[in-house]
């Protein structure tokens, strides 16, 4: 039996065949794990795979409802931060929604696992999983401080029970807001830390931003290395290892 993050459990007799995406990452992991060709919706900001040709079906948070019925998917996926529970709700008077929320790496791992399971792809989810344990056991986990802002106007910073704080924790961050849940509000001069990480999205932080920090940035740079998980976690970790690596000793972060 297999459960969302709901615990809500789906018995699939068969594969999906008719599939809408309201989660971009998920979409780039559903191409990368080959159920591409099941993917009958998606979102207008599912960008990866480049040049999708399905219909785009609203954002994340404005999906139209009526357009997604119109497919008449048999599953539809969906993320707890980045969807609405009132579109699920409705969503779920024609189709079965399975929501994700993965917190860890380790969440993305056993999400892809999930994932192959449901469209029988378990081969190419374990290769997607290798590539990823192979990025993890070659990380130099230089230890450092860090911070990463999500948002300015407020300022606002990834909290310890986040995807990404838990990413830079991977590569041998510290994150110095470790003890707040999800996106703390605080002043730029107030965060100390060695490393301050300013991704692109969803805040499109400038190289401006970067100079109010005493602290050594790393950024602007794709905030979907961040933001993104699944298959794009594997870039992520990559682009994590890169940064570690210039780190010239310990001492330095």
């Amino acid at each position: 039996m297999i459960r969302d993050v709901r615990a809500k459990p789906f018995a699939l007799e068969y594969p999906p065949k008719r599939v809408v995406s309201l989660v971009p990452s998920l979409t780039e992991t559903l191409f990368d794990l080959g159920a591409g060709d099941e993917v009958v919706g998606i979102t207008d900001f599912c960008i990866f795979p480049e040049n999708l040709d399905r219909p785009r079906l609203g954002g994340t948070k404005n999906p139209r409802v009526e357009a997604i019925r119109a497919l008449q998917p048999d599953l539809v996926y969906m993320n707890l931060e980045e969807n609405l529970e009132r579109h699920a709700r409705a969503i779920e008077e024609f189709a079965p929604v399975f929501v994700t929320e993965p917190k860890s790496v380790a969440d993305v791992m056993a999400l892809i696992t999930t994932l192959g399971e449901i469209h029988e792809r378990q081969q190419n989810a374990t290769r997607i999983n290798s590539d990823i344990k192979r990025e993890l056991d070659a990380m130099p986990r230089r230890p450092f401080t860090f911070a990463c802002a999500i948002w300015k106007r407020p300022w606002m910073w990834c909290g310890g029970d986040t995807y990404i704080s838990n990413l830079v924790e991977c590569a041998g961050g510290r994150n110095v807001l470790a003890d707040e849940k999800r996106y703390p509000m605080r002043a730029p001069e107030s965060v100390k830390a060695d490393v301050i990480f300013l991704p692109d999205e969803p805040y499109l932080f400038t190289e401006a931003d970067a100079r109010e920090f005493d602290a050594r940035v790393i950024g602007p740079f794709p905030g979907h290395l961040f933001t993104w998980h699944g298959a794009r976690t594997l870039l992520g970790l990559r682009f994590l290892r890169s940064v570690a690596a210039r780190f010239s000793a310990p001492s330095a972060c």
